[in-house]
């Protein structure tokens, strides 16, 4: 498995597994957030392909010094092999490159239900932010 920045041709398949894993409202939010994303910053939206196939995406952002892991969505098929972490991992590899002090969660609904996912990897309740402002406004 290869753990790589996003590229316009993921387009489509990054658009399809969100549409798949994620709820309807959660993806039509996640859509925004990640067009406003490769606006500003396309290194921060990581892509885990496996034989060629998109298995999982992560949208990261920056705001000051503070790192924030907004959406993370695996493909179902690949779920419980280590791309979740992988994915986790290479953000927090990507935030420390960039003197990130502070890696938080976004503490929204959806992520709540990936808490189980996120205690897995060590992460306290402090961990997890909400966000009072679109992830537009945040990272801008």
């Amino acid at each position: 498995m290869q753990i790589r920045s996003f590229q316009l041709s993921d387009y489509r398949s990054v658009a399809e597994l969100l549409e798949e894993v994620l709820s309807e409202e959660c993806c039509e939010e996640t859509m925004g957030a990640f067009a406003r994303q490769l606006s500003w910053d396309s290194e921060l939206v990581l892509v885990a392909e496996e034989a060629g196939n998109i298995a999982g995406v992560l949208i990261g952002t920056i705001d000051k010094q503070k790192g924030y892991v907004y959406r993370i969505a695996v493909q179902m098929d690949y779920r419980r092999q280590g791309v979740g972490r992988a994915l986790v991992s290479n953000m927090n590899n990507r935030f420390r490159q960039r003197n990130v002090l502070k890696v938080l969660i976004a503490g929204d609904k959806h992520n709540e239900l990936l808490r189980p996912f996120y205690d897995s990897l060590g992460l306290k309740p402090i961990d997890f932010v909400q966000l009072t402002q679109p992830l537009s406004i945040v990272a801008g």
